[in-house]
């Protein structure tokens, strides 16, 4: 009976997870009004607006899911979602997944002060480095959900980091890790921080 049980209980999460799972094709139909932010590839002009190109698919669905239903407020996005069903977050989510982002670059004045931060952290003050989650190129950890960073605008992740250090950004979770990393710098750890990952690829 148990082998049973276990066995219905894997083909409905595997079903499950091959309906939920996002088409990139079907996304790119999906995305046009996206691309007046965040460029047509997901590669954005302006660096206040996140590039998504090359965003892990489970770290971009999460976020759409967030945004959809309030949890991670951003004015900008205020009902652009609303009309669009799991799916069609699932197939954005693959299509900007499957792009390649842009890599930036960083101000040489502060790569050494950056680089430091993002390699060692501040371990005095208990803050490890970003490396264990977005790993050494920036380029995240997407089967965990964990987003990357190398080559995104620096002023984005500058945004990013004072709002979840200030409180106003607050979907990392009831583990509170990235509240917890930004309440430890300041800002001009932040400054270097958000530059180096500009640049990093």
């Amino acid at each position: 009976m148990n082998k049973v049980l276990v066995s219905l209980l894997l083909t409905l999460g595997i079903t499950g997870l091959a309906h939920a799972a996002g088409d990139a094709t079907a996304g790119q139909g999906k995305v046009i009004v996206c691309g007046a932010c965040h460029g047509a590839d997901g590669n954005s002009a302006a660096p206040n607006f996140p590039k998504l190109a090359g965003q892990g698919e489970r770290y971009l669905l999460k976020q759409l899911k967030d945004i959809k239903s309030g949890a991670r407020p951003i004015l900008e996005m205020t009902g652009m979602l609303d009309n669009l069903s799991d799916q069609d977050l699932a197939d954005i989510a693959a299509y900007f997944a499957s792009q390649q982002m842009s890599v930036g670059a960083a101000d040489p004045n502060l790569v050494e002060r950056g680089e430091a931060l993002f390699r060692g952290g501040k371990l005095a003050e208990g803050m490890p480095s970003c490396t264990g989650c977005h790993s050494p190129d920036g380029a995240g950890l997407a089967a965990a959900g964990y987003p990357k960073l190398g080559g995104q605008h620096g002023a984005y992740v500058a945004k990013q980091l004072t709002d979840f250090r200030e409180g106003n950004r607050t979907n990392d979770g009831d583990s509170m890790i990235m509240r917890g990393i930004a309440a430890k710098l300041s800002n001009k750890d932040i400054e270097a921080l958000s530059s180096f990952i500009q640049g990093l690829h």
